[in-house]
């Protein structure tokens, strides 16, 4: 074992002291799977699997920590764009991933509510009857919340929920002067409300948010935290580095309100 590796433990506990304020909703923006490929000798496909088994520790992290919900930004409208075998692949990924939620302990343990955020009409009919399925099976559960964002885009959701508040206005359920932004907040997402996101932390060194709720996040000013490593490569220490960001924000705002 290496001094580093040896030294962890004390380090996440040092960070878990400074955590005094945990965010209830983190977003996460999964980037560098391909380059951690690229930098390992692999194909692009073990790179997105690598990836996704560090999701895998992440979800018992964030319950460990109390944070009750989290949305993953797996697949954006722009991904469509990559080359067509590289999407394939990713999608048996997301279906295989899907499929496993059925078996996992964790789901029923945890009380896990998995839900998909983004335009599904744009899926395969293959894996949108496994989302729909898993999120059938899972609907119950109200202890933590999983969010997929998979075909998302942040213009397109407010552009979709644009039209359903249309729809309603045209049916003569609301008027105009009626639509609040709370209003608009509801009708974001299909089968039920996602709470304002916290913190978002965006893996792979970009320092952008890429069109990732921009409404849940930037509209309600969330703390932003950009992390070196590749998605494969993060951490339970990055993730309390992020955490810590956002816990000294949130000391400073009381600070400054009790002032």
């Amino acid at each position: 074992m290496s001094l580093r590796s040896a030294l962890e433990p004390f380090y996440e506990a040092h960070l878990m002291r400074q955590c005094v304020y945990r965010p209830r909703h983190i977003a996460i923006i999964q980037d560098g799977n391909r380059r951690y490929a690229m930098t390992s000798g692999l194909d692009t496909a073990d790179g997105h699997r690598a990836g996704a088994d560090v999701t895998e520790k992440v979800l018992d992290w964030v319950h460990e920590l109390g944070i009750s919900h989290i949305t993953l930004y797996s697949f954006s409208t722009e991904n469509f764009n990559r080359d067509p075998c590289e999407i394939e692949s990713l999608f048996t990924l997301f279906k295989e991933k899907f499929m496993s939620v059925l078996t996992d302990d964790r789901v029923s343990k945890y009380r896990i509510r998995v839900r998909m955020v983004g335009d599904r009409r744009l899926l395969p009919d293959d894996l949108k009857t496994v989302v729909e399925m898993v999120e059938e099976a899972t609907k119950e559960n109200n202890s933590f919340f999983l969010n997929i964002a998979l075909a998302y885009g942040g213009r397109n959701e407010i552009l979709h929920a644009a039209r359903r508040i249309l729809k309603k206005v045209s049916e003569g359920a609301c008027t105009p002067e009626e639509i609040t932004p709370q209003m608009v907040e509801s009708h974001l997402h299909e089968g039920g409300d996602i709470p304002p996101v916290d913190l978002i932390i965006r893996t792979g060194n970009e320092y952008r948010t890429s069109n990732f709720l921009p409404w849940l996040a930037n509209g309600h000013e969330s703390a932003v935290y950009f992390s070196a490593p590749y998605w494969p490569m993060f951490r339970k220490i990055d993730l309390l580095r992020a955490i810590r960001v956002y816990s000294q924000r949130k000391q400073a705002g009381i600070s400054a309100q009790n002032a």
